[in-house]
């Protein structure tokens, strides 16, 4: 579901409910683009996420606090000076826009009243957070928009302050029955199109489900609609816009085969076939929904020159692979000539000298064979000719067998460190894979030689099965090693996605016997933290901990295990209850 104006509507909603004539008692910017007010007063204290992110805009109440940097970029200063401690008047949202207005009051340098009012727009890639003063004006942004990168709107200080209007879309709250008729009139777009593209504020969930409301396929072309399902689709919005107007929400996220996929404020009925999970606040629901999301977003750009680095790597060495069996399935032909060889000094005798040519009984596959000759040479020196080239591609073979099992190395440990990536949730993930990047000689370590400790940097995931037995992940190869050869005891239990790089799973028994479905489950989340999560099913290889081996030499996280088991099982963490925080 994407942020719509319905959604914000029922944010403005609570919190409007929840903190006018509050305080704001701090201010931080977390990230570039985030903000986050702490609201006090009547004894009670909020936390207000406002993110401007263009791929996750997002606005809502939570319970969580963000560390800030040590030094407060300008945009933070400037709320600082003029809305610190200052009283919110008012919260409201234009039409069904996805703006937020919220108005404060504070007292000036003078010590005169005065008021102030930030602008939050989430509205995707164009999202943004504007301070503006009682007559419109900007003060600042928390991004700039020049006339260079916008020919609509520029959002600088000393502009005025508006709500662009590039659409000619209707407001669905005070929409009539002759304007909606003419949105849908003789039109090939489909219905739920002609809704969602011509209405503000709706998404295609939501205009999904006006027409399934009052029984209309959605992607049916508007010019098929009868005179009935255009009054039916027009009364089935207004009820729709009537419950938002009246503040009647229903937050709820929905699930399916366990996992979120989809939210909304108002009921989705066309969603019946998929559990609903109701929360008593749209922030909860907000929170719960897109903190994951949020986190993997945010991670994601702090990877960019990790991930860039890796996949570089990755291309160079699958070339070099590729190049290298390419030689060696070259190399291959030496024994051909050898045979050659052989055979010329068999039978050179029968060469008489000048010959392109000569045609031997081949004793080894019993066949005539043919062999080219060198006009120019004997015999006996075509055939020294055949030997020299037999043992300059039995060396070269001898090279590259050890040549590509080292390319096959180093490229199943980049792509063991590319899953990490993957994986890493938090600053201190990264630092041990930033680690592990600087001792393999992938970036340069920067301001001295100090290494940054393998231990105590990060903890493995951490889950309880169904039936009680605590499983743990681990996140990168340091945790990996760590894990399985100093954590783990013998006669736990040890999965490794096969064939595939993954993170070592150990299920801890302390000498119980453990239930099928359990094992089942620790099978799944090492499926699950492994390259192939985004597959139906996945092999996974387990055994007791005292079977898995490291090799002397080996890289972070390699290991070797003689003795083992397998199941196919479907990637996930159903049945599992996360322990991490």
């Amino acid at each position: 579901m994407a942020f719509d104006g319905i959604t914000v509507a029922a944010v403005t909603k609570e919190l409007r409910e929840k903190l006018l004539n509050l305080r704001i008692n701090k201010i931080s910017q977390p990230e570039a683009d985030e903000i986050l007010l702490t609201i006090k007063g009547n004894s009670t204290q909020y936390r207000l996420l406002i993110s401007a992110d263009a791929s996750l805009p997002l606005l809502y109440l939570t319970d969580t606090n963000k560390q800030s940097p040590m030094n407060a970029p300008a945009f933070c200063m400037l709320l600082r000076k003029h809305i610190q401690n200052a009283r919110i008047v008012d919260i409201m949202q234009p039409e069904l826009e996805r703006v937020i207005c919220m108005e404060f009051e504070h007292l000036d340098e003078m010590g005169d009243l005065c008021r102030k009012r930030l602008m939050i727009e989430l509205m995707g890639k164009h999202s943004n957070i504007i301070f503006c003063d009682d007559r419109g004006m900007i003060l600042d942004s928390i991004k700039h928009i020049s006339g260079m990168v916008s020919s609509v709107r520029e959002v600088l200080p000393g502009r005025d302050y508006f709500i662009p209007k590039t659409t000619d879309r209707k407001n669905p709250l005070t929409v009539t029955r002759e304007e909606w008729k003419n949105i849908v009139a003789e039109r090939a777009d489909p219905v739920f199109q002609a809704i969602f593209r011509n209405l503000n504020g709706l998404s295609p969930q939501i205009a999904q489900e006006i027409c399934y409301r009052c029984g209309v396929e959605g992607d049916l072309p508007c010019s098929t609609l009868k005179v009935e399902q255009t009054d039916a689709l027009y009364d089935t919005l207004r009820d729709m816009m009537k419950q938002v107007e009246g503040g009647s929400f229903t937050p709820a996220m929905y699930l399916e085969n366990g996992a979120p996929c989809e939210y909304s404020c108002v009921l989705l009925t066309s969603y019946g076939n998929r559990q609903a999970k109701p929360f008593d606040s749209v922030s909860e629901l907000l929170q719960e929904y897109y903190a994951k999301k949020n986190r993997i977003t945010r991670m994601r750009q702090k990877t960019v020159d990790l991930r860039r680095i890796i996949g570089t790597a990755l291309e160079r060495n699958y070339k070099k692979y590729d190049l290298q069996t390419k030689q060696l399935q070259d190399a291959g032909k030496r024994e051909k000539y050898r045979v050659y060889g052989e055979l010329l000094n068999t039978y050179g005798y029968d060469a008489k000298g000048g010959e392109r040519e000569l045609t031997v009984w081949n004793y080894y596959s019993n066949e005539n064979m043919t062999i080219p000759l060198d006009p120019t040479l004997s015999a006996r020196e075509n055939a020294q000719r055949y030997f020299d080239k037999y043992g300059k591609l039995k060396r070269t073979a001898q090279a590259l067998t050890e040549l590509t099992q080292e390319t096959a190395a180093e490229i199943s440990h980049l792509e063991s460190i590319a899953t990490a990536i993957d994986i890493a949730q938090k600053e201190e993930d990264l630092a041990q894979i930033k680690e592990e990047m600087i001792e393999s000689g992938y970036i340069r370590r920067k301001g001295g030689s100090g290494k940054v400790s393998k231990a105590g940097k990060g903890k493995p995931f951490h889950y309880v099965s169904s039936d009680g037995f605590d499983i743990y992940v681990g996140k990168n190869n340091y945790q990996n090693d760590e894990l399985t050869f100093q954590f783990a005891n013998g006669n736990d239990w040890w999965f490794h996605a096969k064939g595939m790089p993954g993170s070592h799973v150990v299920l801890r028994c302390n000498n119980r016997e453990v239930p099928d479905r359990s094992m089942e489950e620790a099978a799944s989340l090492a499926a699950y933290y492994s390259r192939g999560r985004e597959q139906d099913k996945v092999e996974i290889d387990y055994t007791v901990r005292k079977n898995v081996k490291k090799p002397n030499g080996a890289k972070p996280g390699f290991v070797v295990y003689y003795t083992n088991y397998s199941m196919v099982v479907r990637p996930g963490t159903q049945g599992l209850t996360d322990q991490n925080d």
